[in-house]
């Protein structure tokens, strides 16, 4: 993790540092310069830390003063970013353990189901070719956080050990890292964000009540040729969590 993006090497730290009280609520934190010091970096590396925590909710800046501890939300902020299939293993694993939670799941998988014509749009296949659909009901501490739908085309993983997400070698590994393993690289994603109202089977998995707000995720990975490898609709419920999303933007050589 560290040689693709230091930085978040700094945020795990400056996060652990904030949770452990070393700095208080409404605290200032030492200066860029100063945490570039400590930590052996340069000073983008600390600046883009403090601004991915500044993301989170964590931190907040004062123009002309400085970075402060942020008062804890209500609600907790869900980071979508272009690093997390990076870090290996579960993205949803990582995210939850940023929030100091224990990340599970709960899944069922059903080969050979015909994509519907909507599905097949997305995955630039015909109305009723084969795929695995896996659904996942995802879990913080045991409580119900996210529910998510995933399509992959069985022309591509239907003859390999990674046909089922849930099952064989690379059970839950994500994926970036499922595909990688039968030397798919896949290099872009596409999310497509919609308010939503919980339905009332989406209002029984999470815990809600039917009709409440969500944030409905349409997600389809690319391989480098982009040809689109798997799909998704990921929903979110608003009322536990904010959705965010870290764009990165290529800095001048210092």
């Amino acid at each position: 993790m560290a040689r693709e993006a230091p930085y978040l090497a700094v945020a795990d730290a400056l996060r652990a540092r904030i949770k452990a009280g070393e700095w208080a609520v409404g605290e200032k934190l030492p200066s860029r310069a100063q945490l570039a010091e400590e930590y052996g970096v340069g000073r983008n590396v600390t600046q883009r830390a403090m601004d991915r925590l500044i993301v989170e909710g964590i931190l907040e800046g004062r123009a002309g003063s400085g970075t402060y501890v942020r008062r804890p939300r209500e609600r907790m902020r869900m980071v979508r970013s272009r690093h997390r299939e990076r870090r290996g293993g579960s993205p949803f694993r990582a995210d939850m353990k940023e929030h100091g939670r224990r990340g599970t799941w709960e899944s069922r998988s059903d080969a050979r189901t015909p994509a519907p014509e909507h599905i097949a749009e997305r995955l630039a296949i015909a109305p009723g070719d084969l795929c695995v659909v896996t659904r996942y009901e995802f879990l913080a501490d045991g409580q119900p956080v996210q529910l998510s739908e995933s399509w992959e085309p069985m022309a591509i993983t239907g003859d390999t050990p990674i046909v089922l997400p849930e099952l064989g070698p690379l059970a839950g590994a994500g994926v970036v890292e499922r595909m990688r393993s039968i030397g798919i690289v896949i290099d872009a994603a596409v999310e497509v964000p919609r308010p939503a109202r919980a339905t009332q089977e989406q209002a029984n998995l999470l815990g809600i009540a039917l009709g409440d707000l969500v944030m409905e995720i349409e997600r389809t990975y690319y391989d480098t040729d982009g040809r689109p490898v798997e799909t998704a609709n990921i929903t979110v419920p608003d009322v536990r969590w904010e959705v965010a999303y870290e764009i990165g933007i290529q800095r001048p050589e210092d």
